[in-house]
């Protein structure tokens, strides 16, 4: 399954964890989309971890 990410809130004032998230997804600016593969654990893990920043659709 993928999903199609897009970066809503800012990763500044985040800890430094979230923004490394963040850049490790492929995320460099606000209302930025990326396609990630949901079905590898790590990914999704990390999507999990800063969901509050971003919107997340299926495909």
């Amino acid at each position: 399954m993928k999903a199609r990410i897009t970066q809503v809130r800012s990763g500044i004032g985040r800890p430094q964890d979230q923004k490394d998230t963040l850049r490790s997804l492929g995320l460099r600016r606000m209302h930025q989309t990326v396609e990630v593969d949901m079905e590898n654990p790590c990914t999704a893990g990390m999507v999990k971890k800063i969901a509050h920043l971003l919107k997340i659709e299926e495909i």
